[in-house]
């Protein structure tokens, strides 16, 4: 199976970098998450081609896309993808949000209504948001200063400044060794794939940007402490397939249950108990599995 790659200019100038597999069969889209691309889903893409027909994008200033304008949010990128869902002219789609982008899908959904079957959220960022606060000199978040701006989040000495430097050098000892300890702690890929994923990660121009975008998330009606609700997960009208799993050391599995709670007989909740934040790494089998009954029932 050969991939297609192709790309797309949105109304804002923003070219967005995708991936189809050109096959028949339902459209499940898949849009990656923080330090990541859409290269991380070709092994999934390749997997699925013989049922359904699957992109994977990357979003404004990850991968091959471009990054010509800062963002405040991430309806902001879901706005992006929205325009070429609607170039693609693609209905009834399976929309995959994995991480933050669990966020993109999640606006995209609430912005257009005749054109998703349903959303998956892979270890989402919860309705209220990612917290970030300013760190004490032992690196520990101080839970009364909240951080305020792009400008003091890219000064953040442990989740920021550490990643922006590692990008600048190309340093692949310490990526590994940070998503050795927060996203690939159960299993880690081959050394070829994940020599691939590091370059990818490097290519990432926005992290302050979506460290800011997820700090002020909120699509509820109430403030999260960040930033005041949208409201905008009430426009939401198709099914909400939540899957969490239990050892993941990114986004705790609470803010599954919160999301559950919310969105009450419109979401589906599954708990992956065996797997931490990146489940298409941790058992690729089961994974594959779930999509299947998910999007070709």
């Amino acid at each position: 199976m050969s991939l297609s790659h192709h790309t797309f200019t949105t109304s804002k100038h923003e070219t967005i970098a995708y991936s189809q597999t050109n096959t028949s069969g339902p459209v499940l889209m898949l849009v990656h998450g923080n330090m990541s691309s859409r290269v991380f889903f070709y092994p999934t893409m390749e997997r699925l081609s013989k049922t359904m027909n699957v992109i994977a994008v990357d979003m404004r200033g990850f991968g091959d896309s471009t990054y010509h304008e800062s963002f405040d949010s991430l309806k902001e990128l879901g706005d992006d993808l929205n325009e070429l869902v609607e170039h693609l002219n693609l209905r009834d789609i399976t929309l995959l949000g994995w991480s933050t982008g669990g966020g993109v899908v999640l606006e995209m959904a609430a912005s257009v209504h005749d054109r998703f079957k349903q959303v998956i959220l892979l270890d989402s960022v919860g309705l209220t948001g990612y917290p970030m606060y300013q760190k004490d000199a032992t690196g520990q978040p101080i839970l009364d200063k909240p951080h305020t701006s792009k400008e003091t989040i890219a000064q953040d000495m442990v989740q920021v400044v550490p990643i922006l430097m590692a990008y600048q050098n190309k340093d692949k000892p310490l990526i590994k060794m940070i998503w050795n300890m927060l996203i690939y702690n159960l299993k880690q890929p081959d050394e070829v794939t994940y020599d691939l994923h590091c370059e990818e990660m490097f290519k990432q121009r926005n992290l302050v940007d979506i460290d800011y975008s997820l700090m002020v998330f909120n699509m509820t009606n109430t403030h999260s402490g960040f930033a005041p609700g949208t409201g905008r997960a009430d426009l939401i009208e198709c099914p909400v397939h939540i899957w969490h799993g239990e050892k993941d050391l990114v986004v705790p599995v609470a803010y599954a249950h919160a999301m559950k709670e919310f969105f009450k007989d419109k979401a589906h909740l599954h708990l992956i108990p065996h797997v931490g934040h990146a489940y298409l790494n941790d058992d690729f089998e089961a994974w594959i599995s779930d999509l299947e009954n998910v999007v070709l029932s």
